[in-house]
């Protein structure tokens, strides 16, 4: 019995997300986790209107024991509007133990890197693109090696215990709402 408890809980979790929330649930929740990470750092908020365009999921569910996975629905935001609706998913084997809701928000810096972002069909982080993952609250200022990447990543809001905090291999799905 014990050993199928990680499963169990994995599918669960995944489960309750299968149908995904609606347009204007994802969007309310995109606005709410953006006031959320720009109240918590200046620098996220003058990086973000540099950005060609900004990729939120305000909640991704991760879940693991020694086998887990992420789960999330987003939308792509280009001049402050949603213009495609998205999907992160993630599968990993190793140590890992817990479950975990956080925001996660991609910053495209470049047009070009927008561009690539959204002509590709299953876009992988780590592979397809490499995300400069920057960590707030430690000190305000983006130095400039952050702020030359063409993709910047920011992971906050975690709540419940988790081990393991990294983007690379996550997938991303463009989805119809």
């Amino acid at each position: 019995m014990r050993r199928f408890l990680p499963l169990t809980l994995c599918l669960l979790i995944f489960s309750a997300n299968a149908w995904g929330a609606s347009r204007e649930e994802i969007d309310a929740r995109v606005r709410d986790a953006l006031a959320t990470l720009y109240d918590k750092s200046v620098a996220a908020k003058e990086l973000a209107g540099r950005a060609a365009g900004i990729l939120v999921f305000p909640r991704v569910y991760k879940a693991g024991a020694f086998v887990g996975g992420d789960y999330g629905e987003g939308s792509l935001l280009v001049g402050n509007a949603p213009v495609q609706y998205y999907r992160i998913t993630s599968a990993s084997v190793g140590f890992q133990l817990g479950i975990q809701a956080r925001s996660q928000v991609l910053m495209f810096m470049t047009p070009e890197a927008l561009q690539n972002f959204r002509d590709s069909d299953g876009w992988e982080a780590g592979v397809d693109g490499s995300v400069a993952l920057l960590q707030f609250g430690v000190g305000e200022d983006v130095n400039t090696n952050s702020a030359s990447n063409p993709i910047i990543g920011f992971v906050f809001g975690n709540k419940g215990l988790m081990y393991n905090l990294s983007l690379e291999g996550s997938k991303f799905w463009k989805i119809t709402k």
